[in-house]
């Protein structure tokens, strides 16, 4: 992943479809939203977020926001009810993410909803972003188009400071608005809830939905919230290299399990696979979920970090 060419697309009809093209493809492309540039890639593709993880060299594991054209897309993907429908009429296009439940033939894979029945949804205003979008017709991962700890991208040329010859390409639309990262609503069975601040004010909100409820739940289904404590509701045991009577093997490596994390070894897919495989080990008849090692180098460190929330 580190010998790519990294392509500098101009942001013309020709470089939107290059970029689209590339997204398609399952490349990865560093595109420009209103507030910093994204790493965008196939949101239904795992291994197309594994290389979102590779090239950031350390995923975070919260939910991934996925970007869609317009409505229609957006209603494949979740369940909207009439509130949805209001605010995504009322601030879409634009700096307003939706948590909302997740539909059950949604093609997203389980890595950008890190799990959850939820899956966080914005319709971007930026006009190149909504270009390319609309020309490869497929929803989009983006978290922020850096090497993980740098700080955030606002130009072509941050992009590639951190990420050159690790992504396909850069789309460059000048510098970004610098606006606030989008504000992220979840709408709740019953009543809503405010999970991150942002460019649409609360204010707003109450005036169409009235008051929210309060943030208690422990679980985090958007960016920028606090660590999620995944648990697949039994006891795991980590660093097993085969599993005892009574357990879901998750393999790695040359550990092959019940399900395996990467049959190669390759730290990026297994950070990928990770929710879908503790998924599979709390589905199973099997009472406790054993896991094989993972090196803490690299993105297995991060691997590693959510493994013993897991096991906690």
């Amino acid at each position: 992943m580190g010998d790519k060419h990294t392509e500098r697309l101009q942001a013309d009809d020709a470089g939107i479809a290059r970029a689209a093209e590339l997204l398609a493809a399952g490349g990865l492309v560093a595109l420009p939203t209103e507030t910093v540039y994204g790493l965008a890639a196939r949101a239904d593709s795992t291994e197309a977020v594994a290389a979102i993880y590779r090239a950031k060299q350390r995923p975070d594991f919260n939910p991934l926001i996925v970007h869609v054209p317009d409505l229609a897309a957006a209603e494949a993907l979740a369940e909207f009810d009439p509130r949805a429908r209001m605010l995504a009429a009322r601030f879409w296009p634009g700096p307003l993410t939706l948590v909302l439940p997740l539909r059950a033939e949604a093609a997203v894979t389980a890595a950008v909803t890190a799990g959850l029945p939820t899956i966080a949804l914005r319709c971007p205003a930026h006009p190149i972003m909504q270009a390319v979008l609309q020309r490869s017709g497929v929803p989009v991962a983006a978290p922020s188009a850096n090497r993980s700890g740098a700080v955030s991208p606002t130009t072509a040329d941050h992009v590639r400071a951190t990420l050159d010859r690790r992504i396909d390409a850069v789309l460059d639309g000048g510098p970004c608005g610098r606006g606030l990262e989008s504000t992220i609503v979840a709408v709740r069975a019953v009543g809503w809830q405010l999970l991150r601040a942002g460019p649409v004010t609360e204010r707003e909100l109450i005036a169409l939905l009235g008051a929210p409820l309060e943030v208690t739940t422990a679980r985090v289904e958007a960016p920028g919230q606090l660590a999620q404590h995944y648990s697949p509701g039994k006891p795991v045991r980590l660093n097993a290299t085969a599993a005892d009577p009574g357990e879901f093997l998750i393999g790695f490596g040359t550990v092959t399990g019940d399900c395996s994390l990467s049959a190669t070894g390759d730290p990026a897919e297994a950070a990928a696979r990770l929710y879908a495989c503790l998924h599979l080990a709390a589905a199973s008849g099997e009472p406790r979920v054993a896991v094989a090692p993972v090196p803490e180098s690299g993105i297995g460190a991060a691997i590693n970090d959510r493994l013993r929330r897991a096991a906690a």
